[in-house]
């Protein structure tokens, strides 16, 4: 019989990781790459890749995947995760600059893989994998959409007040991936 290698944060059950964060989006076109800056940020603020997710329970490490955007294939990636949270820009303007939104499953697909959103993806993960992790949605309101590598002052300040409160959010024991 073949033993397979896992960590101590891989559930020996399931064999799933702890959280993924996926950022959708396109740094080329000015806002549209909000979702690569969160991700950025995350990498800044923990650089060994591990997040302090429970105090007292040590931190717990996390992958990070960019994405121009989502295809078919991440449902099966996602199915290896207890946790996925989905970073995007959107043209939906919010009061807070942003939303954290819980995602659920479309009970549909999109046959064009130029169309596939993150409930599309949790969808598929459930029917071809059999797995639904705890999934999430952040929507950062962006403004400006052309080619260039600037994002404009509101959509970054839309990004620090959605990176912080992911942060805060995040960090609290009943948000704790482990459990």
């Amino acid at each position: 019989m073949k033993s397979e290698k896992t960590d101590i944060y891989t559930n020996s059950e399931t064999g799933c990781k702890p959280l993924l964060l996926i950022g959708v989006g396109n740094d080329s076109r000015a806002d549209d790459g909000l979702g690569w800056s969160f991700l950025d940020r995350v990498k800044e603020k923990f650089p060994d890749g591990k997040m302090p997710l429970n105090p007292g329970a040590g931190p717990v490490p996390f992958d990070i995947e960019y994405r121009y955007q989502l295809q078919v294939e991440d449902a099966a990636l996602i199915s290896h995760y207890r946790k996925v949270v989905f970073i995007d820009a959107t043209e939906e303007v919010h009061d807070e600059g942003f939303a954290i939104k819980e995602c659920e499953s479309s009970g549909t697909y999109h046959f064009s893989s130029h169309i596939q959103g993150p409930e599309s993806i949790l969808y598929l993960s459930e029917v071809l994998f059999g797995r639904s992790p705890e999934t999430f949605i952040v929507s950062i309101s962006g403004y400006e959409w052309e080619l260039g590598i600037e994002m404009c002052e509101r959509a970054a300040e839309n990004l620090e007040k959605a990176f912080n409160t992911f942060l805060d959010r995040q960090l609290k024991p009943e948000h704790n991936v482990n459990q």
